[in-house]
């Protein structure tokens, strides 16, 4: 299929080391098989055909050269300037837009651009350009903190991404100096002048949990209440469920079975049972049949596409289904008859697998678990516990070791990104942090999860029917490079040709040293993201050739597809024709949806725990250098596992150089040095809540006007005033610019745990 390899090689052309290649070289360093050549070349003939690629010198493939317009989407920088990053990559990339040239464009907007040589630099023409035309804007609203200044009230917008006030007029009696608002832009900005724009919501006092939230939820486009037609399909349904009808399901209601999930879980979609027969292990993993519920193209099922997934808050959920359904008669509570969609896996003795199933089931869960209860069941604290649940935990625990295992010789990758569990009053607010739960539990159900997905996507591969996979490509040789790059910096060496056992030795050498974190993370962004897509290409850090999302219908629109696939299957019906065009769009806006809920997840996250730390300026915290840029130094505090900022200027008074080759910056003068996967003991400058900024500086290190560091601090006084700066190239910090990524990569191992459910 050549359309897999179109955007592989344009992404690969557009990388600024990419040295022009014939189209055999491209295809060895691409790691392309020679039995899949062939659909290669008509890839790059493809490309060619349409003008997206070009053939320089000695046959070999290039971007064209950037046009003399072109439409492309801007992107604003805190230092006026910006960029536009073109529809269509040329062999330049992104163009620099000087200050005043933006034409009045904001973040995100699609614009026309004018290009203009520049001369050469760094043996490269180089080129600028001009906003000419603004095709579309990216948003018409801005959400914000309502502030008065001398001259009137504005609007600053929330987020990192760098955005210019909104003048508002008219903002009622009632406004108040840093409220949150909604404002709807009504006269765009000009060069030279602010946007203006009017209040639309009020959403309260800034700080609080509540009216953050519905910001983010704002910000983000988030859907919330359910249309009424929606909400009355799912009521009928619900109404109409009987779960002692079984005709044409298996009963399974004698067997025990058990729901283990997070502790404030309310919808249980995935049960396991587990039995063993000689040497033969039987798997059985029963998932909610939401298609059962919802029917394709009614209004229910509209809804749920639209929204894609489930969005999950502290102390609040919006779901993509009504609760009446996901925390009702699609959720697998505890002596309930409930209607599945069951994988059946058996193994033999060493845990490979012998055979797959599927079948339309009914189900009584024997026992609702937490995983902190499973655990301690299989630490051996039995008491009060039915016998039979007691034993199912024990070969859980048996048979998910044996998993793990084969999973591990095979390539599967392990990423060690820890994450924190927020602590909150009463009142919503962060008062501490503690290590997310680390029960194997965990992995027990991990593993059952990623087992299920595995043997659905088989069967619908031998099935020969297009269906949506969850897709994660192995990492292109440019990738590779640049984690060879970051892993040196930190000590550590890579083969030249890197395999996902190199890939695993190396996550086994950092664990628990001080750099581990940003080497896993280094690692994470090697890789393309996981997106769902129809086009077969396998699951890399997964080490699996079919794969897809079968076990969360209730949260995710993807699995539900599957399911209805799974049904037909295992009720030996014909399956659908499908439009394959039309599933690729699908994946497309899931996995946007997808992108855009783990975004919201993380900005609410960062916001509490900034709030938190807004009140402990000058107080001292534990960290570890994870990343070293010409403007600073990036810090993870330990116990908050959240990044901060070291201003060069915050540095003390020295020359500072800044070397990509070891991953530092050094004092000159002083010979201080600060290196990624240093422990460095730091205090709290000051925190942008806005802007989701947190501002740090070395224990000792204290400007003038910051506040002094709370007694008894660890660490010792660098000294030194203020800074000079020495080197123009840095070593970006693998999470500059960007959110914590803890929760996903554990919950699939990149893409298979368990959303934390709320």
């Amino acid at each position: 299929m050549p359309q897999r390899y179109v955007d592989a090689i344009v992404k690969y052309l557009a990388n600024r080391d990419y040295q022009p290649l014939k189209p055999r070289q491209l295809a060895r360093q691409m790691g392309v098989a020679d039995q899949e050549y062939d659909s290669f070349r008509t890839a790059i003939k493809m490309l060619h055909e349409s003008g997206r690629v070009v053939l320089g010198g000695k046959q070999c493939l290039m971007l064209p050269e950037p046009a003399g317009r072109f439409v492309g989407t801007y992107r604003a920088t805190a230092r006026a300037f910006g960029f536009v990053t073109p529809e269509t990559p040329n062999s330049h990339g992104d163009l620099y837009i000087p200050a005043g040239a933006d034409g009045g464009a904001m973040n995100g907007d699609q614009v026309q651009a004018e290009v203009t040589r520049r001369g050469r630099r760094e043996g490269g023409q180089f080129y600028e350009g001009r906003v000419v035309e603004i095709v579309s804007r990216a948003t018409s609203r801005v959400v914000g903190t309502l502030r008065r200044t001398e001259q009137a009230w504005v609007v600053l917008p929330d987020g990192r991404g760098p955005a210019a006030p909104v003048v508002v007029t008219d903002v009622g009696p009632g406004a108040q100096d840093g409220q949150k608002v909604v404002a709807e832009i009504v006269d765009y900005a000009r060069p030279g002048e602010l946007a203006r724009g009017v209040i639309t919501e009020n959403l309260g006092a800034s700080g609080q949990i509540q009216t953050e939230t519905r910001a983010i939820i704002r910000a983000r486009n988030l859907p919330e209440e359910f249309p009424a037609p929606v909400l009355h399909q799912a009521r009928t349904a619900t109404e109409q469920f009987d779960g002692l009808k079984i005709a044409g399901r298996e009963d399974l209601t004698g067997q025990t079975i058990v729901t283990i999930d997070p502790d404030d879980a309310r919808d249980f979609d995935d049960a396991i049972s587990l039995t063993r027969h000689g040497q033969e292990w039987r798997l059985g993993v029963h998932i909610a049949d939401v298609s059962h519920f919802v029917t394709e193209g009614s209004a229910l099922d509209v809804e749920a596409r639209t929204r894609g997934n489930s969005v999950y808050f502290p102390r609040r959920v919006i779901p993509m289904l009504p609760e009446v359904l996901s925390n009702g008669v699609c959720s697998l509570q505890a002596d309930q008859p409930r209607y599945c969609l069951s994988a059946f896996v058996r193994y033999d003795a060493q845990g490979n697998v012998l055979g797959r199933r599927l079948a339309r089931t009914v189900i009584r869960s024997a026992k609702r678990l937490t995983y902190t209860q499973a655990q301690a069941i299989i630490d051996g604290q039995t008491g009060g516990h039915d016998p039979k649940v007691v034993g199912l935990c024990q070969r859980m625990n048996e048979l998910a070791h044996l998993i793990e295992r084969r999973r591990e010789a095979a390539g599967m990758l392990h990423l060690d990104l820890p994450a924190v569990e927020l602590v909150l009053d009463d009142q919503g607010r962060v008062i501490d942090a503690v290590p997310e739960d680390q029960s194997y539990t965990h992995t027990i159900i991990e593993m059952f999860m990623v087992e299920a997905n595995e043997a659905v996507a088989e069967m619908l591969d031998a099935a020969k029917v297009p269906f949506l996979r969850r897709v994660h490509p192995a990492p292109d040789a440019a990738g590779m490079q640049r984690l060879g790059v970051f892993t040196r910096v930190c000590g550590h060496k890579l083969p030249r040709d890197l395999t996902r056992h190199d890939l695993q030795q190396l996550l086994k050498t950092v664990k628990g040293r001080p750099e581990s974190y940003a080497v896993n993370l280094a690692v994470l962004k090697s890789f393309e993201s996981a997106e769902y897509s129809p086009v077969s290409v396998g699951h890399f850090a997964l080490a699996s050739r079919h794969y897809c999302h079968f076990t969360s219908p209730i949260r995710r629109y993807p699995d539900l597809t599957v399911h209805r696939l799974v049904a037909e299957l295992a009720a030996n019906r014909p399956l659908p024709a499908v439009d394959v065009p039309a599933l690729v769009a699908l994946g497309q806006h899931c996995s946007m949806t997808e992108r855009r809920a783990q975004a919201a997840e993380d900005e609410l996250k960062t916001l509490l725990v900034l709030q938190l730390l807004a009140g402990k300026v000058g107080q001292a915290f534990d960290g570890v250098v994870t990343g070293v840029t010409n403007f600073g130094c990036f810090v993870q505090l330990n116990h908050m596992l959240v990044d901060g900022l070291i201003r060069m200027e915050d540095l003390g008074d020295d020359w500072w150089n800044v070397s990509i080759e070891h991953g530092e910056v050094r004092g000159e003068r002083s010979g201080r040095r600060y290196r990624i996967g240093d422990p460095l003991a730091v205090q709290i400058l000051s925190v942008n809540l806005p802007a989701r900024q947190l501002n740090l500086a070395p224990l000792g290190q204290r400007p003038a006007g910051a506040a002094k560091p709370a007694p008894g601090a660890p660490g010792k006084p660098p000294g030194g005033k203020g800074p000079k700066v020495k080197g123009a190239q840095a070593v970006p910090p693998p999470q500059a610019h960007r959110k914590r990524k803890g929760r996903p990569g554990r919950r699939e191992r990149l893409g298979a745990r368990k959303h934390r459910k709320h």
